[in-house]
């Protein structure tokens, strides 16, 4: 028995989460109910409140099995769910938090969360392996050791665990020379099916360390979903990781819904990751410009601010660094010769700065996400270096050519 709306018709359900419970007291199943519907209500809001899920249909109906003993009231609940993982496992969590029903003391505890369209697929590889079986004895049975050898031709390789964080990847992750980063499990079993067997998935936002390891070995193409999640995947790969090459799924598809044709189209339409770098974060820092300007701006105690074309927009002292940038838009890089601190850093980032290039950094500060920082004294050494190199190869050369005209006189 359980609850549901009238006139709703309910979304397939993609999990089925199972509850235990104990009350102690004699209740029914609509207190119960009552209990999991009230003490849900209003913790997050309409988004996350369960009658209004009902509602929609992407809750279905609410079953309770329960028997009393002992003046205590144990069972079982069953909420079938059609949300995603992230929502659904938030659903969890709020059913188990329900400490009371009626008057009497409660505990729920979660047993279990099945993945309904995974049994469903189960069913069906069972009952097609039993078909196929029947149709090879009934249809074929001279054939059989070629159909065998044909089956195993095309059974998919199993999903393996690799480095110390249990990334699931295909099994030749660790031999290939080029390896294809997705973002989670379903897309590396998707892959599989395809014959691409040297998939790994990052299994959320934070790039793991096996991952830039591997992107420092071997060529590495992202292949993510073409929402704004895969954007956001992205952005942070290209920022943690070498990659080589990005590959998207189609506007709107995830990766691990594209069929064989799908995958093979959008990893042969590939670019360079320094194309994608460029369209999202904008041009590196020319070297020459940043060489001039560590030359040029060498105890001045002034900063130039340069926009998205690296042309100079603004000229100013390093005490109105701050409010020049409050004032203007569109800074995309900051050279000063100044120490960066964090309100510089804060500003910087509001505004959307891209890269930061200054005398020092100071300690213990939090550089925001998305910008570089580059150290001006670095530079002007590197110059030094290169300068005196340049000198020595000058020297070599005059010395050579004020050689020549002896060793020709002394051939004479």
């Amino acid at each position: 028995m359980g609850l549901t709306h009238a006139h709703v018709k309910e979304l397939p359900p993609k999990y089925k989460v199972k509850f235990r419970f104990e009350v102690e007291g004699v209740v029914e199943r609509h207190d119960i109910i009552g209990a999991i519907f009230g003490q849900s209500e209003g913790l997050f809001g309409p988004d996350l409140d369960l009658s209004e899920l009902a509602k929609t249909g992407r809750i279905g109906r609410i079953d309770v099995s329960l028997k009393h003993e002992n003046g205590k009231t144990v069972g079982t609940i069953v909420v079938p769910s059609a949300l995603d993982r992230v929502t659904t496992a938030v659903i969890a969590a709020m059913v188990e938090a329900v400490d009371r029903v009626g008057p009497y003391r409660a505990h729920v505890e979660l047993e279990d969360i099945a993945d309904v369209r995974e049994e469903r697929r189960s069913w069906v590889i069972r009952r097609a392996k039993e078909i196929l079986r029947r149709w090879t004895l009934a249809k074929m049975p001279t054939t059989t050791e070629v159909m065998r050898e044909v089956a195993e031709a095309l059974t998919p390789a199993r999903v393996i665990r690799f480095g110390p964080e249990g990334l699931p990847a295909g099994p030749d992750v660790g031999k290939s020379k080029e390896i294809i980063i997705v973002e989670g499990r379903a897309d590396v079993v998707n892959l599989l099916k395809c014959g691409i067997t040297n998939a790994i998935a990052m299994e959320g936002i934070k790039v793991p360390e096996t991952i830039v390891r591997l992107c420092e070995q071997k060529e590495a193409t992202a292949f993510l979903d073409g929402d704004h999640m895969g954007e956001v995947l992205l952005k942070e790969l290209l920022s943690t990781a070498r990659i080589k090459y990005v590959a998207r799924a189609p506007k709107g598809r995830e990766v691990e819904e594209l069929t064989p044709k799908e995958v093979l189209e959008a990893l042969a339409k590939r670019v360079p990751a320094e194309e994608v770098r460029r369209e999202l974060f904008g041009p590196e820092l020319d070297p020459s410009l940043l060489a001039r300007l560590a030359r040029e701006l060498h105890e001045t105690f002034e900063a130039v601010m340069l926009d998205a074309e690296l042309n100079e927009v603004a000229r100013v002292p390093v005490h109105d660094v701050y409010q020049k940038l409050k004032e203007l838009d569109g800074i995309y890089a900051i050279v000063f010769d100044g120490i960066i601190t964090q309100r510089i850093l804060d500003i910087a980032r509001e505004k959307g700065i891209r890269f930061i290039a200054g005398e020092r950094l100071v300690k213990g500060v939090k550089v925001p996400k998305g910008i570089k920082i580059i150290r001006l004294p670095e530079i002007r050494a590197k110059l030094g270096v290169e300068e005196e190199e340049e000198k020595e190869t000058e020297a070599a050369e005059e010395t050579e050519a004020q050689a020549e005209p002896n060793s020709t006189e002394e051939g004479h």
